[in-house]
């Protein structure tokens, strides 16, 4: 539980929301910590969120939607991560 409670997810120890710049530095730190082997930054949580998103089935332009991205060109590499792409697709004989 945060304390004191805000209405930030991030907060610096004075209670202020952290800066981007401290974010950056805070993450980096915990993926040196945790043993990853490269830095990490906050565009990874961003892939890392699509490709979860992706690989639940969830289609091209509700990612897009939710990734701000007007273009579904930008989207195929989650896209074609998804092992549930053509789970509904029904095929007539």
């Amino acid at each position: 539980m945060q304390r004191p409670k805000s209405p930030y997810i991030f907060t610096s120890e004075r209670g202020a929301p952290l800066s981007p710049a401290a974010f950056r530095k805070m993450l980096a730190r915990l993926g040196q910590q945790a043993g990853i082997p490269f830095p990490i930054n906050p565009h990874m949580l961003r892939h890392g969120g699509l490709t979860k998103l992706a690989m639940d089935g969830n289609d091209a332009i509700t990612l897009a939607a939710y990734a701000g991205h007007r273009h579904l060109q930008n989207l195929k590499r989650y896209v074609s991560l998804s092992s549930e792409r053509f789970k509904n697709f029904r095929w007539d004989d």
